[in-house]
């Protein structure tokens, strides 16, 4: 394995790290939170459309399962389309804020252990799988890894916003 080969899997492994870890912000985030106040406060950026709590939360338990779905998909097929979803639409059709938060979390957190686990077991030649991204176009092994992250960062921000009023 030469040095690039290192920094790369050194890479991924402080990516999957990240998955675990901005899980468990989360999970510290809401253990205290009362369920009246996880869907009554919304994001102040938006005024009265902006999301509750526990809207943001079921937005990263369904996003979770999207992009391991994705990810698998990418190592079933050649360079598949990758389906694309409205996470307004699904918010609305799923009744995101009439859920239990305690539910949903669990949730999350099954789907994360799932994705994680995915992304441990993948061999070299599985890392190189790709798809196309209805919005980014070509999306690769490490883009699907490094999203979660990405979106997980900047749910958590929201969601520490929505909190503090």
């Amino acid at each position: 394995m030469n040095c690039i080969d290192c920094d790369v899997d050194r890479t991924r492994k402080s990516h999957i790290r990240l998955m675990f870890n901005t899980l468990a912000v989360l999970t510290y985030i809401l253990e205290d939170v009362d369920p009246a106040r996880a869907t009554t406060l919304r994001d102040p950026n938006d005024g009265d459309k902006g999301w509750t709590t526990l809207e943001v939360l079921c937005h990263l338990r369904d996003y979770d399962r999207i992009f391991l779905d994705r990810a698998r998909l990418m190592l079933a097929q050649a360079d598949p389309r990758l389906p694309g979803y409205d996470h307004e639409y699904l918010a609305v059709e799923r009744r995101y804020n009439e859920q239990e938060l305690a539910a949903v979390l669990a949730d999350l957190q099954k789907s994360r252990a799932e994705f994680i686990a995915f992304f441990e077991a993948l061999d070299e030649v599985q890392w190189q799988r790709a798809g196309v991204h209805p919005e980014r176009g070509r999306f690769t092994m490490d883009d699907a890894l490094m999203q979660v992250g990405q979106h997980d960062a900047l749910h958590l921000e929201q969601m520490t916003r929505i909190l503090r009023g």
